[in-house]
């Protein structure tokens, strides 16, 4: 399978979120559906050594990175060293509202220079042998989307881009907060299923919003190319993910479960802690498996109350995954 056929279901990149522990669950609920990294900064790599935010398991892929950056010098470093770390796609972050990211060019402020997005990803696609990819807004501000939006996917597709996903949101960088800006901000499906019929050439997902299987099926059937869930994918992640290879590729079941999930993570958590891991490091990342479902509530409070306790080990989530399955019954 193509990367652009694993990018018709995506679970977007998410700070202190999508980490390798996160991306190892949700690879065992879904084979094909492709998985992001957090953003790494360029600058943390080339200027701050800071290798170790590129590790991650061959058993993830398809991965891709998600870097941040507005040096073209230093993104295309930064995405060689992604490349030879084994990532299939590098991504340009163009779309996070964060004052952190702002204040050094990074993010949803690069909407207002699209000349400079398009040199970056120019320098990172002549650097390096895998796709560059970039994830965007409708635009920032007081910027006009319907006028803005098309020149910068012409600006960055003349680069060489050939996959962009929109977030169907405009970022306010002044006014909202980050978290306000996941919200406030009304979406646009209409304005990105038009940038579809704009840039046929351009494979275009969307994001934003997107809480539900059937709700991605739908934006596929509308002509778009892919879906990239965020939190959904996150809080409910089996909701989202255990049927994702049978309904979004084709491939005939049986659905992957959360129990299921929870018995392959046991060896890579005895694996964690066995190298100076704790278990809470993986564990709070599988709070949410069992959303909606008898015996929820009662799992992710013993996994929340236990796995900070000193010595807690896979018997802990052996134990809770037995009360759901009590519960269930």
């Amino acid at each position: 399978m193509s990367l652009n056929q694993h990018a018709r279901l995506s679970a977007a990149p998410m700070m202190d979120w999508t980490d390798r522990h996160c991306r190892t669950l949700h690879r065992h609920l879904s084979r094909h559906t492709l998985l992001y990294t957090e953003m790494v900064t360029a600058p943390a790599l080339v200027r701050g050594g800071a290798v170790h935010l590129l590790d991650h398991s061959p058993e993830e892929h398809p991965v891709a990175l998600q870097l941040g950056g507005s040096d073209p010098a230093e993104l295309a470093q930064a995405a060689r060293m992604g490349a030879e770390a084994g990532y299939q796609e590098i991504n340009l972050n163009c779309g996070c509202p964060s004052d952190r990211v702002q204040s050094g060019m990074i993010g949803a402020i690069l909407m207002t220079r699209p000349a400079l997005v398009a040199e970056c990803c120019a320098a990172m696609i002549a650097a390096q042998p895998v796709e560059v990819t970039v994830k965007c807004r409708i635009g920032v501000d007081d910027q006009t989307p319907e006028d803005e939006l098309p020149a910068f996917l012409e600006k960055i597709a003349a680069a060489g881009v050939r996959r962009v996903i929109i977030h169907a949101r405009k970022a306010w960088l002044d006014g909202l907060s980050p978290k306000e800006n996941r919200d406030i901000p009304p979406l646009e499906y209409d304005l990105v299923q038009r940038m579809k019929a704009l840039f046929p050439d351009l494979h275009i997902s969307i994001n934003g919003g997107v809480t539900s299987l059937d709700e991605a099926e739908a934006l596929l059937a509308s002509g778009l190319d892919g879906v990239m869930v965020g939190r959904a994918a996150y809080h409910q992640p089996a909701d989202i993910l255990c049927a994702a290879d049978r309904v979004i590729f084709g491939e005939a079941g049986p659905d992957s479960t959360p129990e299921g999930a929870v018995r392959a993570m046991l060896p890579y958590i005895e694996a964690h802690l066995a190298g100076g891991g704790r278990l809470h490091q993986v564990t709070r990342h599988m709070l949410g498996l069992f959303a909606g479902r008898p015996g929820a509530r009662g799992w992710r409070r013993m996994l929340s109350e236990g796995a900070t306790r000193p010595g807690a080990g896979p018997e802990l989530v052996e134990a809770a995954l037995g009360q759901v399955v009590r519960a269930a019954a």
